[in-house]
């Protein structure tokens, strides 16, 4: 990065080297620990969902359709996830609880546990369908997702808002 760059073209060049990172990664949990640590965001670099009770959101047709389920087979849950004090991002998830454990879903219904830390034993990875840079006064970009596990069964789609809290080193 060019030390003359403005501070808005840096956080520019910042956001797109993150959304790049996200997108290349089976997890962006990790990827996002792996920031928080890199840009020393917080004395545990651990990223924490916080969930948003209260919240449904539908499964719209074409997530129906990825998942390969009914809408009745699909359960949403919608977070915000930090690192320290910073917010991350805030994501909508449905997911499939049948392809889950009983222990996955226990921690998902009772828990602030980030979706993809829980599943992580199914050896998930993604497959991005959209990614857009967004250059709001509080978000970055956006990443529409479907995560698959290991068997390649589709166990969720994800919608990603990465806010600036991501940059709030600079």
């Amino acid at each position: 990065m060019a030390a003359c760059a403005s501070p808005g073209k840096q956080a520019d060049i910042l956001a797109q080297k993150l959304s790049a990172d996200i997108l290349a990664a089976d997890s962006a949990t990790l990827t996002l620990e792996k920031w928080c640590a890199d840009h020393a965001m917080a004395a545990e670099p651990k990223i924490v969902a916080r969930l948003v009770r209260g919240t449904d959101k539908p499964a719209a047709a074409e997530t129906i359709a990825r998942l390969g389920v009914t809408s009745a087979e699909i359960k949403y849950r919608r977070v915000q996830l930090y690192c320290g004090a910073h917010l991350f991002s805030e994501a909508d998830n449905w997911y499939v609880p049948s392809r889950l454990t009983p222990e996955m879903n226990r921690l998902l219904d009772e828990t602030d546990a980030p979706f993809g830390k829980v599943v992580r034993p199914l050896a998930p990875y993604r497959r991005t369908f959209s990614s857009t840079m967004l250059h709001s006064p509080t978000a970055l970009f956006e990443h529409a997702a479907v995560l698959y596990s290991a068997s390649r069964q589709p166990i969720a789609e994800v919608r990603e808002t990465y806010q600036r809290g991501v940059l709030a080193f600079l």
